[in-house]
């Protein structure tokens, strides 16, 4: 009965995994596998190696693979890939960057894990390089193993920055591109993969490729957003606009949804207009009543009581961000333009807050979390995350049935919840990311944080509630950082793409071998 289940090579690898001590148990994969002289090397079961690999940021799926990949140049990883499409049942490879997947998307069983982060020096990888040229047009090339928080140093070190970046920024440049890479300023400038001029991309078939909009763009176009799917991306020419240096950050304060959701895309209009006083990042979060602990760290503590009393009475309270970014000699202008904004706004009166800070600061707000909270233990446990995209049209309806019915009244301590709106016309309709049907969208991202394995089980029974009102009320929406699905879910959730996402992968990964972890095509 094995014998129809595993193939002869799988079965070999199995027994080692139980019978041998590690360092037998490589050997013996090796031995199976016979893998060329110059790749043998870098393979490693070395447990420390292995236990990395088989979890992630999530903590929620755990996957053992067969073997760890460490690259040494960009050729390792085309020699990777054809050699296990050499092979009678070629092994799946799940490419990692730093893990911060929350659902096992980078992981495999029973495949290989090609580590990124080997790569992550000039010697191996394509490490950061900045050109400017005349009339100011500069970019950078950026290895896909580069962290955005080196790209923003190496950049800033030229008075540069990259358009668009996600919220984390410890987070690999070839795996935010897999996926979009949003953030509050994604309404002006479009995800991450919207500012793309060039990429290098290891093909599921082992070929390399550069590619851009006018050559090799069919491939261009279905790496970004294509979670992986269709190739490794080891090189990104990144654009680069002029760095500010400061930035001018203020909370507002909302009981209403609809009016706090109304000013949200009353401000992001403003960049369609090109108007002069335009926000340059627009976020909104929820404090909520049943949180384990409100963040109010942003506020004065002398308003802390009053804002803790606010929640307390109406349940949900609804926090507007707008951020200007400006030059130290344009700050008076940029607050007046803050000010003008402002003006045409319905917050709760006495309920504004500012605060200023260095635009390298405000990037990286979330790392000086992560330290705070690594010591207390409270960052390294499990994720179990829910991320969407919901229509315009029915974000007071999400509100009122997840917001309000499910999150609130379900009373489970719950972790971060943000809310903010996006123009669909930023997004490039020809890249495998799919979004919801209509002009404007909000990305809600719902951030737990469990303590243990039964908090786990009640988040995600909650996000399951979360789905399936949204599939009852027929709520369009489209998840954000998806996995855990059937085959048949990631075809509604692909929708009008499918067929050209499937038709991609028999083109550029016909063998199925690259992020298994996803689920779409195992």
């Amino acid at each position: 009965m094995l014998s129809i289940v595993f193939s002869k090579v799988t079965m070999v690898l199995w027994l080692s995994s139980i019978l041998l001590t590690p360092a037998q148990s490589h050997q013996r994969w090796l031995s199976a596998f016979h893998p060329p002289k110059d790749l043998a090397p870098k393979f490693t079961r070395n447990p420390q190696a292995l236990l990395l690999a088989s979890t992630d940021y999530g903590h929620v799926v755990h996957k053992t693979p067969w073997a760890v990949f460490e690259p040494c140049s960009v050729g390792d990883i085309s020699s990777l890939i054809n050699f296990s499409n050499s092979l009678p049942t070629p092994f799946t490879i799940a490419t990692r960057g730093q893990g911060h997947s929350v659902l096992g998307q980078a992981m495999t069983r029973d495949g290989v894990v090609l580590n990124m982060t080997h790569l992550s020096n000039f010697k191996h990888g394509s490490g950061i390089l900045v050109s400017c040229f005349p009339l100011g047009y500069c970019y950078a090339d950026v290895g896909g193993e580069q962290m955005w928080i080196n790209v923003l140093n190496a950049t800033l070190k030229h008075e540069l920055t990259p358009l668009s970046f996600t919220n984390y920024l410890y987070l690999s440049v070839g795996g935010t591109l897999s996926n979009a890479g949003i953030n509050g300023r994604t309404f002006r400038f479009g995800p991450q993969i919207s500012n793309v001029l060039e990429l290098d991309v290891v093909t599921g078939k082992g070929e390399f490729v550069t590619c851009s909009p006018e050559k090799n763009s069919e491939v261009f176009y279905a790496v970004l957003g294509g979670l992986g799917q269709f190739g490794v991306i080891t090189r990104a020419r990144i654009p680069l606009a002029p760095a500010p240096t400061k930035v001018y950050r203020i909370h507002l304060l909302y009981n209403n949804f609809t009016t706090f959701s109304k000013d949200q895309e009353y401000l992001i209009s403003f960049n369609e207009r090109n108007d002069t006083n335009a926000a340059d990042f627009i976020d909104g979060q929820l404090l909520l009543n049943n949180q384990s602990s409100l963040d109010l760290s942003f506020y004065p503590t002398s308003d802390q009581q009053r804002i803790t009393s606010l929640v307390t009475q109406y349940g949900i309270i609804y926090v507007l961000e707008i951020v200007k970014y400006y030059d130290n000699n344009f700050e008076a202008r940029a607050k007046q333009e803050v000010a003008n904004l402002v003006k045409g706004l319905s917050f709760l009166p006495t309920f504004m807050f500012k605060r200023d800070a260095s635009y390298e600061e405000f990037l990286d707000r979330l790392h000086a979390l992560e330290l705070l909270l690594t010591p207390q233990g409270l960052w390294d446990v499990p994720h179990p995350w829910l991320n969407m995209f919901v229509p315009s049209s029915r974000i007071s309806d999400f509100n009122e049935g997840v917001f309000k019915d499910i999150i609130l009244k379900q009373n489970i301590s719950t972790g971060g919840c943000f809310v903010y709106p996006m123009n669909r016309n930023k997004w490039d309709d020809r890249m495998s990311a799919v979004i919801p049907e209509e002009d404007v969208f909000y990305s809600v991202d719902i951030f737990h944080s469990a303590s243990g394995l039964d908090e786990v089980e009640k988040y995600q029974v909650q996000n399951q509630n979360i789905l399936q009102f949204c599939k009852d009320a027929d709520i369009k929406i489209k998840e954000y950082l998806a996995g855990n699905k059937t085959h048949q879910e990631w075809v509604e959730h692909f929708g009008l793409k499918w067929k050209l996402f499937e038709d991609r992968k028999a083109k550029f990964d016909p063998n199925k071998i690259l992020s298994p972890g996803q689920g779409i095509f195992q």
